[in-house]
């Protein structure tokens, strides 16, 4: 009878030319996994793109195709190329091991198979594939929500994805290490999260505000930090930081608690320098886009007083990739489009 939690078993295919060894694994793992069945590469590689299986289990010496040949072009096909391959077969030399390895498998077990050690292989190459499809949704909601921020006050929200690659360059420069630039990026278009809570009449208003109006708007960092909150994730603390810090200044004026040199966290202090540089670079319902000569020198002369000088300096001396981000999500259809992707947003 049709169930629900049957439905959400995890889908494993498996292939062999040999019907005795694709029953041997059929007892195995049929209790806990969806299993699809192959005898031949072709067949592996159809229901690999049709069923999109979470993992295969794959033997390798095969006829006309073997399992390495299904291999290589698993990994060649992006609708493929993220499932995890386990070989399974009676090779068993170190050259052996090597060759799947390099063509991207993730384990290797040798027949006859031991039921225990197919189940925990199985088992913990699929907990890693649920990891990874745990972190793109945090990182694709993330995302999502910085831009849902910014089209309240930006018709086409490419600002976040200019500053947060900005950002990373900048985080790169200073000697962040590559995870945890990339960290930065997936975290940095969260800095205006806040706005969400400002009045559309104050947030969206084509003159100056008023006093009483600009109390209001400061008010967004502490509101971006709420929405945020506290969590053990480093990601969504670096988030939580740069929302409610990044409108601090170097010389401690800025807000909302006047935050002043290495006090402002400095992922705050990258975005910073990365936010204000495309917000004058662009242009915005109440102004036109600056030259880029004249942005470079305004943030210039705020080095030591807006911005850090170490950043600062960094922005001068990554101006090449800085302006190809520029140019590559420029305000114009190519932009919007390669926008709509996430994982080229992510390159």
């Amino acid at each position: 009878m049709w169930t629900v939690d049957k439905e959400r078993k995890p889908c494993v295919l498996v292939v062999d030319d040999e019907a005795t060894n694709l029953q041997v694994l059929r007892q195995i793992l049929q209790d806990d996994y969806r299993l699809l069945f192959a005898k031949d590469g072709r067949k592996a590689l159809e229901l690999a793109r049709t069923e999109r299986p979470q993992l295969a289990l794959l033997d390798v010496m095969m006829p006309d195709m073997t399992g390495l040949d299904v291999c290589r072009e698993l990994k060649a096909d992006a609708r493929t190329a993220d499932m995890p391959v386990i070989f399974v077969t009676a090779l068993s030399s170190t050259e052996d091991e090597t060759a799947g390895f390099e063509l991207g498998a993730v384990d290797y077990i040798t027949k006859p198979v031991s039921a225990p050690i197919v189940r925990a292989r199985v088992r913990t190459h699929l907990s890693l594939v649920r990891a990874d499809e745990l972190r793109d949704t945090r990182l694709q909601i993330i995302q999502r929500l910085g831009l849902a921020a910014e089209y309240k006050d930006n018709e086409t929200g490419l600002h976040v994805i200019r500053m947060s690659h900005y950002a990373q360059v900048l985080a790169r420069a200073t000697g962040w290490s590559e995870p945890a630039a990339e960290e930065l990026l997936a975290a940095a278009p969260m800095h205006d999260i806040g706005k969400i809570g400002i009045p559309d009449g104050i947030l969206l208003k084509p003159g100056p505000l008023s006093p009483e109006e600009w109390e209001v708007m400061r008010r967004h960092p502490i509101i971006g930090a709420e929405i945020i909150g506290e969590h053990p994730s480093s990601l969504l603390r670096m988030a939580r930081n740069i929302a409610l810090a990044h409108h601090e200044k170097f010389d401690g004026t800025g807000y909302p608690h006047g935050l002043a040199g290495e006090a402002i966290p400095i992922e705050a202090r990258i975005v910073a320098v990365a936010d204000v540089f495309d917000a004058l670079t662009t242009e915005r319902p109440y102004k036109k886009a600056w030259p880029v000569d004249e942005a470079f020198k305004t943030i210039a002369e705020g080095a030591s007083k807006h911005f850090d000088p170490v950043i600062v300096e960094q922005l001068f001396a990554q101006q090449s990739a800085i302006l190809a981000i520029k140019e590559r999500w420029k305000e114009d259809g190519a932009g919007m489009a390669a926008a709509s992707s996430r994982a080229d947003w992510a390159q």
